[in-house]
């Protein structure tokens, strides 16, 4: 039995990347903690990364009042669309990780959308 909040997120997250394997093209994956959001496009295969993202970043955190708020993940899902988009990828499969689509994961993922990727 599944007890604890973590691993029924992570068994989530696993029935979502089956789905996107069978698709076969680049996966957006995030992770957020309660300081931080990080965000990395990886191949169809999953075995090298395209692009990547996150609030440690000097660049990303630039204007940034704190780095665990809707604002921080705005940063985050531009900057990752604009660095994919520089590495030759557009359409993406959206990975969230088990975390529910509200707050930061939804901001991220709109702002990557208004930036120019496709999923």
């Amino acid at each position: 039995m599944i007890t604890t909040k973590k691993e029924r997120r992570l068994r989530r997250a696993v029935k979502t990347r089956a789905h996107i394997r069978n698709l076969g093209i680049a996966r957006l994956t995030i992770h957020r903690t309660p300081q931080h959001i990080y965000a990395q496009v990886t191949d169809a295969a999953g075995a090298k990364v395209i692009a990547a993202a996150s609030t440690l970043q000097e660049k990303v955190r630039e204007g940034l009042k704190g780095t665990g708020n809707v604002e921080a993940a705005k940063a985050v899902g531009k900057a990752i669309a604009e660095r994919t988009k520089a590495a030759g990828v557009s359409k993406v499969a959206f990975d969230r990780a088990g975390f529910q689509f509200h707050g930061r994961v939804k901001a991220l993922a709109d702002a990557a959308r208004e930036a120019g990727l496709e999923f």
